[in-house]
């Protein structure tokens, strides 16, 4: 079995610009540091969430500085997916990111009522090169062909992400599904992504269910993408997305 140690960057964070989530980008850096992370992204979601922030919320992500109390700050977002495969924020967005994550959320306005749509949706937005990470793919709100998008991560190079969240706090249920997905890539050498889902600064960089599950289904520490920053930069570089 192998041992996973845990990531050096938390890819999956939000602040209070999500809206219904409760700590600053100060707060969440501090947290990360106090921690030992390298690095945490800034991922809140798009516009399509109710609440969620206006689009110029992610134009004006330059402003905040690249590193604060010696961790890597990654400007993202974590949109949200929409019929046929479109996302909730424009092309000329998402390219000034370091850090692309798309997921379905309720109440966003997709309209998808079955495996075979979702699924059939998923796959389209894994095509989008913008798009590094899927996240919490084993949502069961949103039922899927796990073998058929493991697949396309293969062969898209997007990551799936294992949301620690999921085995506790969000997404009842998601457990089963978030272990069949974890398996599937370890037999088949597909990458995953490692996230918190944190929405207040404490549980920035709480990855230890997700690597419980990793480590029962015997997926290697070199299919996590965000294992160090040093990797994450390697990820995220892999279609000319570079950080600054």
């Amino acid at each position: 079995m192998h041992q996973v140690a845990g990531p050096q960057v938390d890819v999956h964070v939000h602040s209070l610009a999500s809206g219904h989530a409760y700590s600053t980008i100060e707060e969440i850096a501090r947290a990360a540091a106090a921690r030992g992370l390298a690095g945490v992204a800034i991922t809140d979601h798009g516009p399509a969430l109710p609440g969620g922030p206006h689009f110029y919320h992610f134009m004006a992500l330059r402003f905040v500085p690249e590193e604060l109390f010696g961790v890597r700050l990654l400007r993202g977002v974590e949109a949200n997916i929409l019929d046929e495969g479109r996302l909730d924020l424009a092309a000329e967005v998402l390219e000034r990111l370091d850090i692309v994550l798309a997921g379905f959320h309720e109440g966003c306005g997709y309209q998808g009522d079955s495996r075979r749509q979702n699924t059939a949706t998923l796959l389209r937005v894994m095509e989008n090169p913008q798009v590094d990470i899927i996240s919490h793919p084993g949502n069961p709100q949103f039922p899927l062909d796990y073998a058929a998008v493991v697949a396309q991560a293969g062969r898209t190079g997007v990551a799936l992400e294992i949301n620690s969240s999921s085995f506790s706090l969000s997404r009842r249920n998601s457990a089963p599904n978030c272990l069949e997905i974890v398996r599937l890539c370890a037999r088949q050498g597909v990458a995953v992504a490692v996230g918190s889902d944190a929405h207040i600064a404490q549980g920035v960089g709480q990855f230890d269910d997700a690597l419980q599950a990793l480590e029962q289904c015997g997926l290697p520490p070199e299919l996590v993408v965000n294992c160090t920053l040093a990797s994450t930069r390697a990820f995220l570089g892999r279609n000319g997305r570079m950080l600054r």
